[in-house]
């Protein structure tokens, strides 16, 4: 019986293991996004790294590594260019919610809708560039086009990121547990449906690129 609770193949065994790498892999994008400038790639890294601990492909700090210096100057592009955009958004959403004019409302609808796009296209887009070898326009655009053909994961995901995010701005424990360990376990969650997109998308030869990452 002890043989069996102490078995590296036991069940808790690969749990508390799988846990464990998540932990590893949330601290070395805590680490590596420290300089704001990084994050598009830690992020890149992260999504690379948990479609593989799925696969139990490889090793996680390799992995992750890997993917931060294979993706570093296009996942850099990637964040710029939602740091803009969002900020525009976000500047059109309050400067005109301050306006009580018909003008107002209506660019304020507007960045309203393109957020849609936007939020959709965020989530799925350095998963992609994890993935698969495009320039960034066409990662984008694919990212989104990922995202439309797929939206019942999609909303799933967005449901998940949004629970976290509500639990994170009502409850103090989860900013704790956020901080500690919530981005590998909402990454390595994301991550199931990643795999089984790109999966299908490439069984079916409808990948972005003829290349594909490793």
């Amino acid at each position: 019986m002890l043989s069996r609770i102490f078995n590296v193949d036991n069940a808790v065994f690969r749990f508390f293991n799988t846990v464990g790498y998540i932990w590893w892999l949330h601290v070395l994008w805590l680490l590596c996004s420290l300089p704001v400038i990084t994050l598009g790639a830690s992020t890149t890294a992260l999504c690379y790294s948990c479609m593989k601990l799925h696969r139990k492909e490889g090793y996680a700090t390799r992995n992750f590594f890997h993917s931060f210096r294979e993706n570093f100057g296009q996942s850099t592009i990637l964040f710029l260019f939602f740091l803009f955009t969002g900020g525009i958004l976000l500047f059109d959403l309050i400067l005109c919610g301050q306006l009580d004019l018909a003008a107002g409302r209506f660019i304020r609808y507007g960045a309203i809708a393109l957020l849609i796009p936007y939020s959709m296209t965020l989530l799925y887009a350095f998963a992609v560039q994890a993935r698969f070898v495009n320039p960034p326009g066409k990662t984008l655009r694919y990212a989104f086009f990922v995202a439309g053909r797929y939206f019942k994961y999609t909303f799933q995901m967005i449901l998940v990121v949004a629970a976290v995010l509500y639990l994170n701005t009502t409850i103090v424990l989860v900013n704790f547990l956020t901080l500690s360990i919530g981005v590998g376990i909402v990454m390595y969650i994301l991550a199931l449906y990643y795999d089984k997109i790109f999966t299908e998308l490439i069984e079916g030869s409808q990948e972005p690129s003829a290349e594909r990452r490793s």
